[in-house]
């Protein structure tokens, strides 16, 4: 009986547990942040870009968000915002682009939250230097919901 009893007792604790999501799907000209699971959207958010949220990015400095398929390839619990992951840019075909033009990339895309010390219900619009921010309470979400090495699908 006892057996019983404590699985009677788990059920309502992974019922609240966050589904793993198997991709990430962001669409920059809609501002929102899906987690995908076998194909079905789980959750979506809406999220901030950089300062210049329209276009692909092409170089550092140029406040945009790369567009275009990665990984999520590692997080950061201790930033100068609430909680980070890391987005694999630049990629192989990033990186021959830039050179193409003789620029140099960039680096250090990240999702993450709020800069720590402001307030976490507050977000404004493109706000960041080309990385994905979502509120705190989203982040949370986000990072209880993907490992690393999900997929991440950037849009226009």
């Amino acid at each position: 009986m006892r057996p019983l009893l404590s699985t009677l007792l788990l059920l309502p604790c992974l019922a609240l547990a966050s589904p793993a999501a198997d991709l990430v799907v962001v669409h920059k000209s809609s501002y929102s942040l899906a987690l995908m699971k076998d194909g079905k959207v789980l959750k979506r958010f809406w999220i901030a870009l950089g300062a210049a949220p329209h276009g692909d990015k092409l170089r550092e400095g140029d406040q945009r968000t790369p567009e275009g398929r990665y990984l999520l390839d590692y997080k950061l619990a201790d930033s100068a915002f609430h909680r980070a992951i890391h987005i694999s840019y630049p990629n192989a075909e990033d990186l021959a682009q830039a050179r193409a033009r003789g620029l140099n990339p960039g680096g250090r895309i990240m999702i993450h939250g709020q800069r720590n010390g402001f307030d976490p219900r507050m977000q404004p619009s493109n706000w960041t230097n080309g990385c994905i921010a979502l509120l705190n309470h989203d982040m949370d979400e986000l990072w209880n919901a993907v490992a690393p090495g999900t997929p991440i699908v950037i849009y226009p």
